[in-house]
This record gives C-alpha cells, structure tokens and sequence, in this order.
C-alpha cells in the first residue's frame, strides 16, 4: 500500500483527479474469542480498557483497509479518497468490518 495514497477526505491538496475508477471496498468478518471474552466480561466489573478488544479491531480494520486497497490497485488506482468504515453484526459474538472509498487516478498539478 506504500505506493496507494489513502485519505479519509474527498480531494487531495495539489493533485488533480484524471480518472474515477469507481467504488472499491474490503471487508473481514471476525468472531470472539472465548479467552478474550472472559477477559471482556471480567473488565465490565472493574472498567478500563478491553485490550483484546482493541487488538482484535485494529487487526479487523487493517484487514479490510488492505483488500480495499488491493482491489483498487487492480483497477489501476493510484489513490483512495473518502474512506469510510461501517460495522455490523452477523451473528451472535461474530461482527463485520467493512472499509469503503472511492478509487481514482490522481496527478500533481504542476504536470
């Protein structure tokens, strides 16, 4: 993803887009973990952070920020604007990820 720019904003200062390539989305879909639900349950006694929790969507996000990227590099994307990430639940202890933008070509206006 080095070569991807990815932004969460609709324009990028002092590029132009050439060329819109369309919608391009990732997802994963993650179930709990009984360990880390444990951990989650005994947390909601006490309070503080759900570290399991956390790891556990930061990886989800990850995952579904690279298979975005990976399709719009395959349209021939040299950016992604206007990134948005929805959740949903599936079923009981298991939840979607979903990230989502628009694909473009974009080059530096001085040519």
């Amino acid at each position: 993803m080095d070569d991807l720019i990815l932004t969460t904003i609709d324009y990028l200062p002092g590029k132009t887009i050439v060329k819109h390539l369309g919608l391009v989305q990732g997802n994963t879909i993650r179930a709990k973990h009984v360990g880390r639900d444990i951990m989650a349950g005994l947390k909601t006694i006490v309070g503080g952070e759900i570290r399991g929790y956390t790891e556990l969507m930061q990886e989800s996000r990850n995952e579904a920020m690279n298979r975005m990227a990976e399709q719009a590099k395959t349209l021939g994307a040299n950016a992604v604007l206007n990134i948005r990430f929805a959740t949903s639940s599936v079923m009981q202890g298991a939840a979607e990820l979903f990230a989502y933008g628009t694909a473009v070509v974009v080059e530096d206006d001085r040519g």
